[in-house]
């Protein structure tokens, strides 16, 4: 950048009252100066101000509207009532546009280990009982699975962040992209926003340095159009993305049937919820509210609403959201375009952040001292045309890797992975005896590319003769 161009950068933060951004610039080495220039560049100061206004400096504190709100409509399992028929219609047509090559797989996977106690990207950390196989290799076996399934190319996209770019892409490399091609395997990093005082002032983390982290996952809609990610599936012929975290293994990434009903709605947006367990489960609730479908976050929601139940006495907010969700490529590119009137709300984080005082000595506050910015990608739900909703289970889906111990920890899904791996075993007439948790007595492992699915188990397994004895150890592999 030259000089002019810097002066200019400089200015302009001064005019927004933003000038401290710049406060150690005469004493900072070319290297530093380049740095804070280039972090100041990603800063859309317009923006800024607009959050400052709304988020920062507004007086008193603006709680969600729970006003007209009502339990999501959803399409029920055919166990659980749905339309048999209705939901082999939809997994057809989501098998057409599979093996049309409409749909590719995109996996959030900015995070990194540190709640595991493990020091890399979260998609790097192992998670299978036999092979402790990583999360990234559960998930490209499952994208290779579904390809050779539909016999077509489903390309994969993976939003990292700063944090973890480098090392996941030198992942993938190390692993020779677990089979799948990198030509077909897509990395673009999240966007950044600067965290800002409580006087909504640009916060330094260092002297050349801002105070910068990642937008939230709803961020990937504009990562998404930013980094030309949507041209790559426009010029592919894609227009169906199917959208999943990196910390839940058992996440179905290519499920014909989701796409179908995506489709046969003519959704923008559609979503897996999950029945909540007990009222107080951290998960969102899918909601309507003014006649559109939101998502209200647990800790928004009172607890006079979620202890709510039917007559029949089950809960009456009980769709939980689990971060799982089908969207059109045209409604990606509107949501995540510039159009200020189809854009994702901001939500405010109080953090604590490690900054300078006014001596310019490194501070590691005991409390909040700042806001960061961050988007939250159910937003998009009430900009969606025609979003449905439908059901999923908790052992066949839902066993998020997120805590070193007790819910939600690798061990819990250790377990959740076993048990899903007897039940396929057993609908195919194995005999594992199980404990009350079904549990079976022995560690096994059945991989995406022997199956990854019970119906794709059962076809396999009839396959073999004779048939391979499950037991300890035993690793079921293409």
């Amino acid at each position: 950048m030259n000089t002019a161009t810097a002066e200019s950068l400089i200015d302009a933060f001064k005019q927004a009252g933003q000038g401290q951004v710049f406060r150690y610039w005469e004493k900072l080495d070319a290297e530093a100066r380049k740095t804070l220039l280039t972090q100041a560049l990603q800063i859309d100061l317009n923006e800024i101000a607009r959050l400052n206004e709304t988020l920062v400096l507004c007086e008193g504190e603006h709680g969600v509207d729970l006003s007209d709100l009502h339990p999501a409509p959803y399409i029920p399992r055919p166990e659980q009532g749905g339309d048999p028929q209705r939901w082999h219609t939809a997994r057809c047509a989501g098998e057409e546009a599979l093996r049309a090559g409409r749909v590719a797989a995109f996996t959030v996977a900015g995070g990194q280990g540190t709640r595991l106690g493990y020091d890399g990207p979260k998609g790097t950390f192992p998670v299978t009982p036999v092979r402790k196989a990583t999360l990234f290799q559960v998930f490209a076996e499952k994208v290779l699975a579904a390809r050779l399934r539909y016999e077509t190319a489903i390309p994969w996209f993976l939003m990292t962040s700063n944090l973890n770019h480098e090392a996941t892409v030198n992942f993938f490399e190390e692993n020779d992209y677990f089979g799948l091609g990198a030509d077909t395997v897509h990395f673009f990093q999240q966007g950044l926003m600067p965290a800002v005082d409580l006087e909504g002032k640009i916060m330094l983390a260092d002297k050349g340095e801002i105070a910068m982290s990642p937008d939230g996952h709803g961020g990937s809609l504009r990562a998404l159009v930013r980094s030309r990610s949507t041209e790559i599936m426009k010029a592919a012929g894609i227009d169906i993305i199917s959208y999943f975290q990196v910390d839940n293994p058992l996440v179905r990434s290519i499920d014909p049937a989701l796409i179908g009903f995506h489709i046969q709605s003519k959704s923008e947006m559609s979503s897996k919820m999950l029945p909540k367990a007990y009222p107080m489960e951290k998960v969102g609730h899918f909601c309507t509210q003014h006649g559109r479908t939101v998502v209200v976050e647990y800790s928004d929601m009172t607890d006079e609403l979620v202890e709510q139940r039917t007559p029949a006495g089950e809960l009456r907010f009980i769709a939980g959201s689990i971060a799982i969700h089908v969207l059109d490529r045209e409604f990606v590119e509107r949501m995540g375009g510039d159009n200020p009137d189809a854009a994702l709300p901001f939500h405010r984080a109080n953090k604590k952040v490690a900054t300078l005082d006014d001596q310019g000595q490194p501070v590691k506050p005991e409390t909040p001292n700042g806001v960061k910015f961050e988007m939250f990608v159910f937003d998009a739900l009430p900009f969606a045309g025609h979003p449905v909703i439908i059901a999923t289970t908790r052992e066949e889906e839902f066993s998020p890797v997120k805590n070193a111990e007790g819910l939600d920890s690798p061990q819990t899904c250790c377990e959740a992975q076993l048990a899903e791996y007897t039940r396929w075993a057993q609908a195919a007439g194995v005999e594992i005896e199980t404990n009350e948790n079904g549990q079976p007595p022995f560690v096994f492992e059945v991989t995406p590319k022997f199956a990854d699915n019970q119906e794709s188990f059962v076809h396999r397994w009839m396959g073999f003769s004779p048939k391979p004895e499950i037991s300890e150890g035993i690793v079921l592999d293409a």
